[in-house]
């Protein structure tokens, strides 16, 4: 990763110019920027960078001017965000509330979702046991806090350390375990949302209840091993195992969602470290190490 300088983008048709103000450093970067899932179609001098917010100064054809001024969260794609000013379709802009910061909005607008569709896709009920698998970072924070609030029974999480342990508590967590899965809570859990995947991830199929489901929404520990032979050795027990990215979610309930969480006492905006913009090797690397709980922010100098 190297900072050079680029031309200012034109906003096209249908999209709008931002200055940013803040960046969010998900996984989905590092993912990118390893290959986990292969190039994703990228070439070389790619831009990483998923969410960004700030405030729009142009408009492309076919956006209402009224926009202009206007602080924003913004999607912009499988990069492209990790810039002082930055292109996004207006499809994927929502206006920020006055008391929301851009930090904070960064640290919200991926992950709330996520961890919300993963609920709602588990098909979560009140007085369900839930595991969050990886629950140190943005999105796995969101889903124990939603989980807990919705009533689960119990909301057990995988961490790497009992310092983190001890703030997933302190967010609503009721048991912590090991990498492992672990350390005490129940045996079998009726949901679980996975954010790690890698190759002990049948081990977590089998630690599903009957009838239980488990989705998958990140692969931060590389791609799962095969589950075939473990979910036909459990046949009977009927569990169910799914994949979930919001691509699939309607741009109309992602923003009705994001715009609910981004409401303030909703959700905590979980920060590790704000850094500037030139140090997002470093913000990598400190990803790459397993350091960071929450979200790690960018800011342009």
């Amino acid at each position: 990763m190297q900072v050079v300088d680029v031309p200012t983008p034109d906003p096209l048709a249908g999209q709008v110019l931002i200055r940013t103000e803040a960046i969010g450093v998900g996984g989905v970067d590092a993912i990118v920027r390893r290959g986990t899932l292969g190039t994703l179609g990228l070439s070389a001098g790619h831009i990483p960078g998923s969410e960004i917010a700030g405030v729009i100064t142009d408009v492309g054809d076919g956006v209402d001017a009224s926009w202009m001024g206007r602080r924003v969260w913004a999607f912009t794609g499988m990069g492209g965000g990790y810039v002082e000013q930055a292109v996004a379709d207006l499809a994927d802009v929502v206006a920020l509330p006055e008391r929301l910061s851009s930090i904070d909005a960064v640290t919200l607008g991926s992950a709330g979702p996520v961890a919300h569709f993963a609920l709602d896709r588990a098909r979560f009920a009140h007085g369900e046991s839930v595991l969050v698998r990886g629950a140190g970072g943005s999105i796995g924070i969101a889903a124990v806090e939603l989980a807990a609030s919705a009533g689960a029974s119990s909301v057990s999480v995988t961490t790497s350390s009992a310092e983190r342990g001890a703030k997933l508590r302190s967010l609503g967590a009721t048991h912590v375990l090991d990498r492992d899965g672990y350390g005490g809570g129940p045996d079998t859990f009726d949901v679980i949302v996975d954010i790690v995947a890698g190759q002990n991830f049948p081990d977590f199929v089998e630690r599903l209840a009957d009838n239980g489901r488990l989705v998958v929404v990140g692969v931060v520990g590389g791609p799962p091993a095969e589950i075939g032979p473990t979910v036909m050795r459990n046949f009977r027990r009927s569990l169910t195992v799914s994949t979930l990215s919001l691509d699939t979610i309607p741009t109309a309930e992602r923003d009705r969602v994001r715009a609910d969480l981004f409401t303030p006492g909703r959700l905590h905006a979980v920060v590790d470290e704000v850094l500037p913009l030139d140090r997002a090797a470093e913000a990598h690397q400190r990803m790459d190490d397993g350091q960071v709980f929450g979200r790690i922010v960018l800011v342009p100098q």
